[in-house]
């Protein structure tokens, strides 16, 4: 085990949320290792202090009243004429539904429901203790621990050579469903590659959105939907989609 594999686990191993394996692994790492064992002291010791900290905040008692103030008050019951404009509008979204309108309109939001649940499992995932199921750098060891528990395994491919390093893999819940993660390492930056299966096979170019600080960039390739999400620039995580569909591609040629 390495000193960055070895610090991923260091907050699951002081929360006991890692299984007996990894446990053992991580503590026989820190064990021979000064640097892992002055940054578990450090992290033990914050850990400690937080815990002594009264960190709750408790509100002024004439709060509830001043916000009950300053919200708008009851809108009065609507006119016999607001009425038969409603029913106006309500005939204009049923010509625009019988022209695909507003089926185009429900597809872009069912498309930021699903950015919104794969930014969510982004920020899950660095939490103690869930960001990886298989640690492993290896590329080899990765792919065959999803086999049997997807229907497809997502692609797993060493860019460490191109200074995006792989770290794991686990499984994630998007869309009610079970989906692939796997994990990079860009200097201190995680980047969690999303991947699930789609009936559509036609290519989708990338496209690079942001939700609550974070980057997203997302594509469709051969049967398989993608979202790479990380905090670092979004110059960088296009470079790190651009490396890894070049080498997706040339794996498949090859």
């Amino acid at each position: 085990m390495t000193c960055d594999e070895a610090q991923i686990l260091l907050h699951a191993l002081l929360d006991n949320e890692l299984d007996a394996g990894h446990a053992r692994e991580v503590e026989a790492h820190i064990a021979s290792c000064p640097a892992c064992t002055a940054e578990l002291a450090a992290q033990r010791e914050m850990k400690r202090v937080l815990a002594d900290t009264k960190l709750r905040y408790t509100a002024p008692a004439g709060l509830r009243a001043r916000i009950e103030a300053s919200m708008p008050q009851a809108r009065p019951q609507p006119n016999r004429r607001s009425v038969l404009r409603g029913f106006a509008m309500g005939s204009a979204v049923s010509a625009l539904a019988a022209s695909g309108v507003v089926a185009v309109v429900l597809r872009q939001d069912d498309q930021q429901r699903i950015l919104s649940e794969v930014v969510s499992a982004h920020l899950r995932s660095l939490q103690a203790g869930h960001l990886i199921d298989v640690v492993s750098t290896d590329q080899h060891t990765v792919k065959p621990w999803f086999n049997g528990k997807l229907d497809v395994a997502p692609p797993v491919i060493d860019l460490t050579a191109q200074g995006f390093t792989l770290v794991g893999g686990r499984l994630d819940y998007v869309d009610a469903r079970a989906i692939g993660a796997v994990v990079y390492r860009r200097r201190q930056h995680i980047i969690n590659l999303f991947v699930s299966q789609t009936a559509s096979t036609e290519h989708r170019p990338p496209k690079t959105q942001t939700m609550q600080g974070f980057n997203c960039r997302r594509w469709g390739e051969r049967g398989l939907n993608f979202w790479a999400v990380s905090d670092i620039g979004g110059d960088e995580l296009t470079e790190f989609v651009d490396k890894f569909e070049a080498a997706m591609k040339a794996n498949v040629e090859g």
